[in-house]
């Protein structure tokens, strides 16, 4: 096991994960880089080739602007994202930009700024990952000083072309990382906590705690809160042993959900990107409380409005947390909302049973990750609102008290009604289908948990064959399918 949940569930800005923060990362990274080698002082241009998805549908997923943040020196995690409008029309505006914070450099997107539309990777002849970017800077007189090429994996995740190399190599190294509870399946997974009599919630939660000191993972883990029954948060005294840091951690994750639904539900408007798109949570939300508790589906209506609301905000470009992407960052906070909303339970038991539901659903999400793939890019929707979909529901069984079996049953239910799901965004914008998407999601995680909890006995289908045919899929299908808006609904829009 090489992922932390907070690496999986990450503070972002909108629209992407893999196009918006992943290409900000990279671009930070490589003036990281520049300054570790003396050669940020002597740069006096940047240049950033865009490959495969980035460009296809860079321009709707907000690339171009998120390169520009990260070559500022700014992170997604740390940004203002009310002070993103200013910072990009200053580049614009003057053609100058700030490298990192100290250089100035000329930078016209026109010139420096380049979408290889017709070049799926960075490296001819090379299949690597579908987004690849290039940045390649030069001094004064055009003399090549550093050049980097970064691949957006999914999720926010990034590696340069050489930790790309050595990941696919069939040699590749073990994790350096030490964890009590190491797993690389599902059936690991259920085999280490039978023979450590554990759920899966503290199996993870223990490795969690190992991960605290790991000066590889540099994770900031606020660490103040606690929650009461409906959702509303409290300030706490900081917590002193490992395990209330990370449960204190997860409640922050918590609060940026909660507060990234709250403002898609109270927002109104049209989303950005020219479909002219309305927000609808609001209206949605609006109705049920009109309606009250008559409409016994009243519950499922608003799962659909907590994960519609969340992607509105991804799709208006403001902040979220990877879940595990941005594109299925709606589906998480949804079933936590349904979880801490409508079903039963004191404050106490309401709080122990969210922790179990993140540390569960992050177990799950580690899985498809470290197996397979969290990229739309690279296996299609499957791999993001399908796999949310999947940690959401084996999650929520964790949440209501559920055995490991039927936490992993409720996640192969899951994904195994999402197989061969496209990622065709129109307008390679994250809109349509990618809001609604979000809502059935959510529901579905909802069947799946209540599905697995009423079976009793074996299943035939195992969460570790359904992780390797979505793999198996999402390799086996087209390209135009996977996040290239080039096929499905993207090219089909004029006939709707």
């Amino acid at each position: 096991m090489n992922t932390s949940l907070f690496e999986l569930f990450k503070i972002g800005i909108g629209p992407s994960s893999s196009h918006t923060v992943g290409p900000m990362r990279a671009a930070l990274r490589f003036v990281q880089t520049l300054t570790e080698a003396d050669l940020l002082q002597r740069t006096s241009s940047i240049t950033v080739d865009l490959y495969g998805s980035l460009a296809l549908t860079g321009i709707g997923h907000g690339t171009d602007g998120a390169i520009l943040l990260g070559l500022l020196g700014e992170a997604p995690d740390t940004i203002d994202s009310a002070t993103i409008p200013t910072l990009l029309a200053a580049i614009r505006t003057t053609g100058t930009l700030t490298l990192g914070g100290t250089q100035p450099i000329r930078f016209v997107e026109a010139e420096h700024l380049h979408f290889n539309r017709s070049q799926m990777y960075p490296t001819p002849g090379a299949t690597t990952h579908p987004n690849g970017v290039k940045f390649s800077a030069s001094d004064s007189l055009g003399t090549l000083l550093s050049e980097g090429i970064f691949y957006s994996i999914g999720g926010g995740f990034i590696l340069s072309q050489a930790e790309y190399e050595i990941q696919q190599s069939a040699n590749a190294p073990a994790s350096t990382r030490t964890v009590p509870y190491p797993f690389a399946s599902a059936h690991d997974l259920l085999t280490t906590a039978a023979t450590n009599s554990l759920t899966i919630a503290e199996l993870l939660l223990a490795n969690e705690c190992a991960l605290l000191s790991d000066s590889t993972l540099n994770i900031k883990r606020p660490a103040f809160l606690s929650v009461i029954p409906d959702g509303d948060l409290r300030l706490r005294d900081a917590p002193t042993t490992s395990e209330d840091k990370i449960r204190s951690g997860i409640l922050a994750l918590w609060q940026v959900m909660r507060e990234s639904t709250e403002r898609g539900i109270a927002t109104e408007g049209i989303l950005p990107g020219g479909l002219n798109v309305r927000r609808r949570a609001h209206r949605l939300a609006e109705r049920l409380n009109t309606i009250g508790s008559t409409d016994p589906l009243a519950p499922i209506d608003w799962v659909t409005v907590f994960a519609m609301a969340v992607n509105e905000e991804n799709a208006a470009g403001g902040r979220v947390v990877t879940a595990p992407t941005n594109g299925a960052a709606g589906v998480i906070p949804a079933i936590a909302h349904y979880y801490l909303r409508f079903t039963e339970g004191s404050a106490e038991e309401k709080e122990a049973g969210l922790i179990r539901y993140f540390l569960t659903a992050a177990a799950i999400g580690i899985l498809y990750k470290e197996n397979a793939s969290i990229s739309g890019a690279e296996v299609g929707c499957q791999g993001e609102v399908g796999v949310a979909c999947s940690m959401a529901a084996g999650g929520l069984v964790a949440a209501l008290n559920g055995t490991n079996a039927q936490i992993e049953h409720a996640a192969e239910i899951a994904m195994e009604h999402n197989l061969g799901m496209t990622c065709d965004p129109i307008g390679g914008l994250v809109q349509i289908p990618c809001i609604e998407r979000n809502g059935m999601g959510a529901v579905k995680a909802i069947n799946a948990s209540r599905m697995a909890m009423h079976e009793t006995g074996d299943h035939k289908l195992s969460l570790d064959q359904v992780i390797a045919t979505m793999y198996q899929t999402g390799l086996d299908m087209q390209s135009r399918y996977k996040e290239t808006s080039l096929a499905g609904l993207a090219l089909n829009i004029i006939e709707c």
